[in-house]
């Protein structure tokens, strides 16, 4: 479609999909909820790094994103699981994008690396229960 500038415009995002947050997501309050109660130190959706971390840890020099499990396809999670399994072509689109996503991921946490950040991933499911996800933060801390 043509917009009148002359730029080619996106097809019109799907509804469903417009309603899935990018930040402050449950599960990304729930990471700086408990990050704040262990005393640690971050900023949130920090856009100069690839990837816009969700939280970056400066004196750690980590970066962090709280990934939900089915968008990110978590290996061996029972969220990760793709829809409409009678349905081939919508069974196909949803692979085709996940992996696509797969595939960014691993390329920003190089990207990251390459500029010498430690790249931490929690998913979702490791967000609750709470002590799991103050485990993750406290190994965070005692990682050098």
């Amino acid at each position: 479609m043509q917009a009148s500038s002359g730029l080619t415009r996106e097809a019109p995002r799907d509804p469903r999909c417009a309603t899935q947050r990018s930040e402050g997501t449950g599960p990304e309050l729930r990471v700086q909820r408990a990050a704040r109660s262990l005393g640690l130190n971050f900023r949130v959706n920090v856009k100069e790094l690839p990837g816009s971390p969700d939280l970056v840890f400066d004196e750690l020099k980590t970066a962090m994103f709280v990934n939900g499990c089915f968008w990110h396809s978590h290996p061996g999670c029972a969220g990760q699981r793709i829809p409409f399994p009678e349905d081939g072509a919508k069974r196909a689109f949803w692979h085709e994008k996940l992996i696509r996503n797969v595939l960014r991921d691993e390329r920003v946490a190089s990207e990251l690396e390459h500029l010498g950040w430690r790249v931490v991933v929690l998913w979702d499911c490791q967000t609750r229960p709470r002590a799991m996800l103050i485990a993750a933060l406290r190994a965070l801390q005692h990682v050098t």
